[in-house]
């Protein structure tokens, strides 16, 4: 696996840093002796997973069908945010992706969300929301070509299962559709090509030989996976100037709108994903300084397209992804200075929720170092970690807010503890970071144990 692949298995879709072990808070000096009425105070501080189980919320389960009462809670903790951000702690566990399914089927049934965010490509959201409206193409065929590289761990029986139910959804209720809509910028299919060039052929036929001159050589001709690959290889020059050129079809569109506002606010946003991947692999992924910038760059990104499709279709949001992606503060400064959530939360302030997903042991899918996927185990969570802790909680599967948490349960969630950040290579260099959880996440489901989801291809 070449050193330019690997640190982007490494880095595109999982965080990546590595992090220095921060010092518990607590552990500064001796605390002072303490009063009496202090005394319950203290011993809870070293029992808060009994702070917790008070007010933790069981599920019943963690797979999509059955009854929903168990959600209700979390319901109450959604309230009235329009976007949210439901993380996982491995990127192809099936527990996370069957909570994904159940967690956004309650919003869509009782909270009335209606769009699946993913970090899958824009283009690739275009053809999955084609298909849950009116069917078209076949669900395998275009997960199989969609989901490749490092985008193969949605490739899953179980997002397949979470599709196939959107889509049943959309025959039964036709006139109040659930969407789905790819927020990331690690490819820009063919069809953004053909959306831009059939709007300027239709709206702004004099902007047609000029687009075309900007895209020269752009549009994907072969997989995905390989078109990536060989995108990588030109010289940075040549993919600095690239960006240069997809950026002046940008500002063309935006220049010459057309009579139809709509079509035309669409075809700008089309345009916009092919820049916002050029310009993400403008970046020199060689030289170690420019990482952080362009890890910025992306979640940035994955921020503007959700905050575009909730502007433009009114939609409450489910937005899938990793941990440190959906955080309101990132895992690793290092590498990710600024991250998905944090940006939501600035543009939507409490209108953004953040929920993580953690767990104590299980197995998981992720590429090995040679670049092959494989299946890994990892064993219950050791003393010290938030897993440990969250694990001795009085309930199998539970979700808890962490914004009203009995106070000795908060001087534990203010305190940095490690926990598992698992991406799409393992060993990663991110693997444990400490991280504070109130500072973190709104809300938090832990999962007692995991499997490894079940991948498709």
């Amino acid at each position: 696996m070449n050193t330019r692949k690997f640190l982007l298995t490494t880095l595109l879709v999982p965080l990546g840093a590595t992090l220095a072990l921060a010092p518990a808070a607590s552990a500064a000096a001796p605390p002072a002796p303490p009063s009496a009425s202090a005394s319950a105070e203290a011993a809870a501080f070293h029992s808060p997973d009994a702070a917790l189980g008070r007010v933790a919320h069981p599920l019943r389960t963690t797979e999509p069908y059955g009854g929903l009462a168990d959600l209700r809670p979390l319901g109450r903790m959604v309230g009235d945010a329009t976007v949210v951000g439901l993380g996982e702690a491995t990127h192809s566990s099936h527990e996370f992706f069957t909570v994904k399914h159940r967690v956004f089927r309650y919003l869509v049934e009782e909270k009335g969300f209606r769009t699946f965010a993913l970090e899958a490509a824009w283009s690739s959201g275009l053809r999955i929301d084609a298909y849950l409206l009116r069917g078209e193409g076949d669900l395998k065929q275009i997960m199989d070509e969609e989901f490749q590289g490092t985008y193969r761990w949605w490739n899953n029986a179980e997002y397949r299962d979470l599709l196939q139910w959107m889509r049943a959804y959309n025959v039964g209720h036709p006139g109040d559709p659930v969407r789905f809509v790819g927020d990331d910028n690690g490819f820009a299919g063919a069809e953004l090509y053909d959306k831009v060039g059939a709007y300027a052929a239709a709206a702004r036929p004099e902007l047609a030989p000029q687009l075309g001159e900007l895209y020269r050589g752009l549009r994907p001709a072969t997989d995905a996976a390989t078109y990536v690959d060989d995108y990588l290889s030109k010289p940075i020059t040549e993919r600095k100037a690239i960006a240069e050129r997809t950026g002046r079809a940008v500002e063309l569109l935006k220049q010459r709108p057309g009579a139809d506002a709509e079509a035309h606010a669409w075809a700008v946003q089309h345009a916009t994903a092919i820049h916002q991947m050029t310009t993400l692999y403008a970046f020199d992924f060689d030289d170690p300084q420019s990482i952080p910038d362009a890890m910025r760059y992306r979640d940035q990104v994955m921020a503007e397209n959700v905050a575009w499709w909730r502007q433009r279709t009114g939609d409450r949001i489910l937005v899938g992804a990793h941990n440190g992606h959906v955080a309101l503060k990132t895992y690793a400064p290092a590498s990710h200075p600024k991250v998905q959530g944090e940006f939501l939360r600035e543009r939507l302030g409490a209108g953004y929720l953040s929920i993580g997903l953690a767990f104590d042991h299980g197995t998981f899918n992720a590429f090995n170092h040679d670049g092959a996927p494989e299946r890994f185990t990892t064993g219950p969570a050791a003393p010290g970690t938030a897993e440990h802790t969250l694990d001795k909680v009085r309930y199998r599967d539970f979700v808890v807010d962490l914004r009203d948490a009995p106070a000795a349960a908060r001087s534990w969630l203010a305190a940095p503890h490690t926990i598992k950040n698992i991406g799409a290579t393992y060993p990663g260099i991110a693997d444990a970071p400490q991280i504070r959880l109130t500072q973190t996440h709104d809300v938090l489901i832990h999962l007692q144990q995991v499997e490894a989801a079940r991948m498709l291809n």
